[in-house]
C-alpha cells in the first residue's frame, strides 16, 4: 500500500493503519472473509476508507443491535455472502438485585475491563429505565465470562445468555448539529458543544476529564477528526459527525452529535 496513506491520518493511527493493511492482504492472499474485533466509529471510518478503493473486497459492520457505536466488521471478497453468523456476536443480559443495588455504564465497562476484557474484546452496553443492562461481546468470551464473572463491584450478578434478537438499540438521544468552530482543538470542540467557555473546557481536559475513542487525552491542542468520539465527564458524550470545509472567515463547519447528561 503506498505509503502517502499515513499522511491522511493521525501519527499515533499508524499501527492501527498497519493492522488494517494486514486484514486487507489477507483477505486478497487467502480470498476469504476476516472478522475484525469490535471497532469504534472512528477506527472503522479508517477501515472504510482503506478497503474502499478495492474493487474486489465488501465491508460489513454489526454490533448486534441498532446503530451501535462498538462494531466488528467483516472484511470478504466481493463473491462473498455474508451471515449474521460470521459476525460470531454473543448477546448478555444482566441479572441483579435491582431492588437493592444499581449498576451503570462505568461500572460494567470497568468490571469487564478489570476481568481481563480488552475493549475490543466486547461491544455496546446498553440500558434501560426499568434498571436492567444488556451487552455484546464475541462468542469466544462468552463463556469466560459465564464462568469467571460473577461480581460487578459488590454486586453479585448473573450473566444470562439472551438472542441477538433480543438485544435493544442503544436508544441514546442523540442531538445532531451544523455549528462552526475556529479550530478542532479539543477543548474548542468540548467547549462548542456544551456550550462552555473554551477555559472551562481546557480545564476538563487537563483534569482528565475527557476521553477520546475511550482513550484519556490531556492535551487541550489535540486535533480531532471525522467520527471521534468524545465522553466528557459529568457532561455527556460528543461525536465529530462531518467536517464541512471552510468558511470565508477560515472557520471549520462541522456536525455534532451531543448527548448531556
Amino acid at each position: 500500500m503506498n505509503e502517502n496513506v499515513y499522511q491522511h491520518f493521525r501519527p499515533n493511527e499508524r499501527n492501527y493503519i498497519e493492522v488494517v493493511q494486514g486484514q486487507i492482504r489477507q483477505v486478497l492472499d487467502e480470498y476469504r472473509p476476516v472478522l475484525t474485533n469490535f471497532l469504534n466509529p472512528r477506527e472503522r471510518y479508517i477501515l472504510e476508507t482503506l478497503v474502499n478503493p478495492y474493487d474486489e473486497l465488501k465491508l460489513l459492520h454489526n454490533g448486534g443491535n441498532a446503530d451501535p457505536e462498538m462494531a466488528r466488521s467483516l472484511i470478504y471478497p466481493s463473491y462473498y455472502q455474508p451471515t449474521i453468523g460470521d459476525f460470531e456476536l454473543a448477546a448478555f443480559e444482566i441479572n441483579y438485585p435491582s431492588k437493592f443495588a444499581e449498576l451503570h455504564h462505568s461500572t460494567i465497562m470497568g468490571a469487564l475491563l478489570h476481568n481481563g476484557l480488552e475493549r475490543s474484546a466486547f461491544g455496546d452496553i446498553i440500558g434501560s429505565e426499568d434498571g436492567t443492562w444488556q451487552f455484546v461481546t464475541t462468542k469466544v468470551m462468552a463463556d469466560y465470562l459465564l464462568n469467571t464473572m460473577e461480581y460487578i463491584g459488590k454486586t453479585k450478578v448473573r450473566f444470562n445468555q439472551i438472542a441477538l434478537q433480543d438485544l435493544r438499540s442503544a436508544g441514546d438521544d442523540w442531538v445532531t448539529a451544523e455549528t462552526t468552530v475556529s479550530s478542532l482543538r479539543l477543548d474548542n470542540v468540548v467547549a462548542n458543544g456544551y456550550n462552555i467557555s473554551r477555559t472551562h473546557a481546557k480545564e476538563l481536559v487537563e483534569a482528565g476529564q475527557v476521553r477520546v475513542n475511550w482513550t484519556e487525552i490531556l492535551r487541550p491542542d489535540f486535533v480531532l477528526a471525522v467520527n471521534d468520539m468524545l465522553s466528557v465527564r459529568r457532561f455527556g458524550r460528543l461525536k465529530l459527525v462531518a467536517e464541512n470545509g471552510l468558511t470565508k472567515k477560515d472557520k471549520w463547519r462541522i456536525t455534532l452529535s451531543v448527548i448531556t447528561k
